[in-house]
């Protein structure tokens, strides 16, 4: 956990949805230092609520959950839904009608900033000979990479319309170390993840923008330069296990579209309804 500035801003009501998930379970602790009261959801039991938390039980694809979960909140880290490649159904309920809730209720009840966690499986057809940028067309990978699509479309749209300002965030592969060779391109520590979302939130001005979420990686198919407005400066680099990586996989199947595409192994799961 990274130690705040000695004075930084601070909401008054900060929501974390998704905090029983592998990053929120992360963020959980680390968010705290940047609000009053953290709110924090999930649609399973997430135990007692530490000091200066609200524990909630919400299921995003009920509206009047939504509803309640966000009054009075200042803002919102949306890290909940569905995380990996799944059969239609549960990611169509979590990911776009959980979405549509979300935003139906932040404009409802006033909530001015959304962090939201999308993903690099948006542009997971591009290959990982190329290097792109957040103003290129998305490529997904399957039904969790369109759904996330969906969910920045859904952002630029209530931005549009309505005013509230996202940061969407097409998180990498967020581990405590890479675990591959694409890995080395993709990697964002827990300590960056948290540096990304508090600048998400804390950045005066951001309208709807998307920004990668990954470490200063030597190796890299992603151009944040359309994203420096936010103000995420990475400190920590895959580098660091890029010995240990390359020893375990020296090689790579160059016909495997799992390490032809940016995507990986999610281009290879079928989309099934």
């Amino acid at each position: 956990m990274l130690n705040p500035p000695a004075s930084p801003l601070k909401f008054p009501r900060l929501l974390l949805t998704g905090a029983g998930g592998n990053l929120g379970q992360k963020l959980r602790p680390r968010l705290k230092a940047y609000c009053d009261v953290l709110r924090v959801s999930d649609r399973l039991d997430l135990g007692a609520a530490a000091a200066g938390e609200e524990v909630h039980t919400a299921a995003l694809e009920d509206a009047d959950q939504m509803m309640a979960l966000l009054d009075g909140v200042s803002a919102v880290v949306h890290m909940g839904g569905v995380s990996t490649e799944q059969p239609w159904a549960p990611i169509l309920t979590g990911n776009i009608v959980g979405m549509v809730n979300l935003y139906e209720a932040a404009r409802l009840k006033g909530v001015k900033r959304i962090v939201f966690a999308s993903s690099n499986h948006v542009t997971g057809f591009y290959r990982q000979d190329e290097v792109i940028n957040t103003s290129m067309p998305p490529k997904p990978d399957g039904f969790y990479g369109l759904s996330k699509a969906f969910g920045e479309d859904l952002a630029q749209m209530y931005w549009d319309r309505w005013g509230i300002e996202t940061v969407s965030i097409r998180i990498g592969s967020s581990t405590p170390e890479p675990k591959d060779r694409r890995m080395l391109a993709t990697w964002l520590s827990h300590d960056d993840l948290e540096r990304l979302v508090v600048a998400a939130l804390t950045a005066p001005i951001v309208g709807h923008s998307i920004v990668y979420g990954m470490s200063d990686n030597q190796t890299t198919w992603w151009d944040n330069t359309h994203a420096k407005h936010i103000g995420y400066r990475p400190q920590d680099s895959s580098d660091v296990f890029r010995s240990a990586v390359e020893a375990r996989q020296p090689l790579v199947d160059t016909k495997d579209p799992a390490a032809i595409y940016q995507g990986g192994a999610f281009v290879k799961v079928a989309p099934h309804g």
